[in-house]
């Protein structure tokens, strides 16, 4: 929804100047001057201003919080509760300051006449696509409570694939902070300590000790560096990411390279069964579903896929058809389960346990994960702890021998 920045004097004489947000510049000049101001002059708010309004506007805004106000919204219309009246009592009860307001902007929208699909529509910031959708079609359909049954459904897949995962990425992530954590301390604080014992000994140092006093003087002095690469790499990838020329090896590379390949592919493919799913439930035709699709889906090989498929449907193809042209993204588990639904005309439930198959690989993922990276963190910080007292050892046995052949 636009901001519309305005000037204007109140009963008083006082110049005013304020932000009001409206579904467009009459609604916003109409609510100013009902609420007592005589306006001087009123314009749309540049993108900057919507850009931070809204960032501030949506905090706090998660999505249990949507797919509290969909379960909400779906059970007291089903109970035969109108939509204002529904929207008006779940407003009371929610305690964030900020999805209340959202709420009580949609509310307000509706009784100008906007349809609920609509008006939520302004706040795509907080609601996702395929929520604006659904919406749609239950209103057209007249089941809008059942619509948003289904969005509760598809909305705590979608959360439950994102903790998937996030479980998957974690105890990788921990291990190598942990393992360069320990590694720095020792480069940092300890070695120099120890190695300054040596040189006050005028103990002579062994190829090994002296590489390590090298490595410990180069961390010392340049310690930034390790807090600096990582965000460049990071900025960098990003950055990267966004161009459509490099994106495309960016993601052929997630989904050649062991382990993270495990991650992507499920991932995606849960995806692709979830968001198909959901929308062939809700009556939405098949080009209209893969639109969709591709929009939501973030990775270049996929898109093109799906792109490449939808125009072989529209031309005649059945769909695992469609699919099975692509082999190496869609494995014959998709295109037989596709085959058999559209057989047997259950294309819904087939995609279903397609969408828990990939979900629960993801989370098989995490844990194999766990059980296979620990040993090789282990083994890790064991040599690196072994070469280090390698390295302080053998000064301290050329010490004592030295003293014994006095």
């Amino acid at each position: 929804m636009p901001f519309f920045t305005y000037k204007a004097v109140n009963l008083d004489g006082e110049i005013i100047k304020g932000l009001v947000e409206d579904g467009d510049l009459d609604l916003a000049y109409n609510s100013v001057s009902s609420s007592g101001l005589y306006i001087l002059n009123i314009r749309k708010s540049d993108i900057f201003t919507k850009f931070y309004i809204n960032k501030i506007k949506a905090r706090g805004i998660k999505t249990k919080h949507i797919i509290e106000l969909a379960n909400n919204l779906s059970v007291m219309l089903k109970a035969g509760i109108p939509l204002l009246t529904a929207l008006s009592d779940i407003s009371e009860i929610i305690e964030n300051k900020n999805f209340t307001r959202r709420i009580e902007d949609i509310k307000r929208m509706v009784e100008l006449g906007s349809s609920f699909s609509a008006a939520i529509s302004l706040h795509q910031d907080i609601f996702p696509e395929i929520f604006i959708n659904l919406v749609s079609v239950g209103e057209e359909t007249g089941r809008l409570g059942e619509s948003l049954s289904d969005i509760v459904v598809h909305l705590q897949r979608m959360e439950d694939l994102k903790n998937a995962i996030k479980r998957a990425l974690m105890y990788p992530v921990f291990a190598i902070t942990a393992t360069t954590g320990t590694l720095l301390f020792w480069l940092i604080y300890v070695l120099p300590k120890i190695s300054g014992l040596f040189k006050e000994l005028g103990v002579k140092l062994p190829l090994l000790t002296r590489i390590l006093i090298a490595a410990s003087s180069f961390s010392r002095a340049n310690w930034y560096i390790f807090i600096l690469m990582p965000l460049i790499i990071f900025i960098g990838f990003k950055l990267l990411s966004r161009k459509e020329a490099t994106k495309y090896y960016i993601d052929k590379a997630k989904l050649k390279t062991p382990i993270i390949k495990l991650i992507v592919w499920n991932k995606l493919l849960a995806l692709f069964s979830e968001q198909f799913r959901i929308l062939l439930a809700a009556g939405l035709p098949i080009d209209r579903s893969f639109d969709i699709m591709i929009k939501v889906i973030d990775n270049v090989l996929f898109k093109k896929a799906l792109l490449t498929a939808k125009e072989d449907i529209l031309h005649g193809s059945r769909i695992n058809e469609a699919l099975k042209k692509h082999g190496t993204l869609f494995p014959r588990l998709v295109t037989r389960l596709i085959y058999i639904g559209e057989e047997t005309g259950n294309l819904v439930e087939q995609l279903n346990y397609l969408t828990e198959e990939y979900i629960k690989k993801l989370n098989d993922t995490s844990q194999k994960m766990e059980k296979l990276i620990e040993p090789i963190v282990i083994v890790v910080i064991g040599l690196f702890f072994m070469v280090i007292i390698m390295g302080l050892l053998f000064p301290v046995y050329n010490l004592v021998s030295a003293v014994g052949t006095r």
